[in-house]
């Protein structure tokens, strides 16, 4: 009888061990998600997300690898090396028109913080004239934005060069070293770098513009079919993460992260803290997705680029976002 009872008990310290022991090892082996982005300071929610364990509790292990240009992103995306680019969005139409890929955009992100920046000897856009402005690549997102304000100001497009360089890093990088490199949309930490270095803003992009869907989230689509949970996930940990860096309680923390991650100044980092917080110009609450800023996006690129966009439709899908709502805590 006493054998019978220690057996079972035995059977059933096994049964709770082999449980604790699977616990233990799914709670060990996250899924890896390779997130390409370009260096930037709306890089803060992923560090946030990294760093306070948002990501961990919806079991990812997210892997961010920052980049020298969009075009690096998209042959990333294209080639399976990434699993999801956090990115100007109309790179993900670009893939879809130029490059023939299907790419989906699943949720928005951000206005950019765009700024049109010049040298201190551009009193006007007029004294962009026989100048370099210099951009990511000639064909995609800020660059077209470009395009659309100078042909606003009355300048053609062989009145300037366009100087393709890469990310905001790289842009600024480009003004400082040549001083023919007349202008740039910059963003943040780099507009406010820029200033401080002399040159000036001519304008915020959405105010010379309209809304603006800049940043958000996309991939391939068949990625996002064969991982719909994982991506959920991810875009609920992503809001999560987005939540807490906005809490006005968790400011000073942010700011200091903001700080040690990019290397800045307390003033810059706590400045760039303020302009991203303002959903007019940077972080949208919740990573919504602007349908009307996107409208434009497309408006932009069919005016720039003399071809028309399909209907957001093509672009797009939320029905991954709809569901990680439900997942937010």
């Amino acid at each position: 009888m006493k054998t019978r009872y220690l057996i079972g008990l035995l059977m059933s310290a096994g049964i709770v061990l082999g449980a604790i022991f699977a616990s233990t090892a799914n709670a060990a082996d996250p899924i890896v998600l390779h997130i390409y982005m370009q260096p930037m300071a709306r890089a803060l929610p992923f560090y946030v997300g990294i760093e306070k364990g948002f990501f961990t509790r919806h079991g990812l292990n997210v892997e961010i690898e920052f980049t020298e240009s969009s075009e690096k992103q998209s042959v990333g995306l294209a080639s399976g090396k990434a699993d999801i680019v956090y990115s100007a969005v109309d790179n993900a139409v670009a893939m879809v028109e130029v490059a023939k890929k299907d790419v989906v955009i699943v949720s928005g992100g951000d206005s950019g913080t765009n700024e049109f920046y010049v040298q201190n000897y551009v009193k006007d856009f007029s004294d962009i004239r026989g100048h370099a402005v210099v951009v990511d690549q000639t064909n995609t997102a800020y660059a077209l934005q470009a395009k659309k304000i100078l042909a606003q100001q009355g300048l053609k497009t062989d009145d300037y060069k366009l100087n393709p360089v890469g990310n905001g890093a790289l842009r600024l990088k480009s003004m400082v070293e040549d001083k023919n490199n007349a202008a740039s949309i910059l963003n943040l930490p780099y507009s406010l770098q820029a200033a401080a270095l002399g040159m000036k803003s001519l304008g915020r992009t959405t105010d010379m513009l309209g809304p603006y869907q800049a940043a958000g989230a996309f991939t391939l689509r068949s990625w996002a079919n064969a991982n719909a949970n994982t991506l959920e996930q991810y875009i609920a940990a992503f809001v999560e993460s987005l939540r807490w860096t906005l809490d006005m309680r968790n400011r000073a923390e942010a700011v200091s992260l903001l700080a040690d991650k990019f290397k800045l100044p307390k003033n810059i980092a706590e400045r760039t803290y303020e302009l991203m917080s303002d959903p007019t110009f940077g972080f949208a609450p919740d990573a919504k997705f602007n349908m009307e800023g996107f409208k434009n996006v497309l408006a932009v690129r069919a005016e720039t680029e003399g071809v028309m966009p399909a209907a957001p439709e093509r672009y797009v899908d939320l029905s991954y976002y709809e569901r990680a709502m439900k997942l937010v805590k």
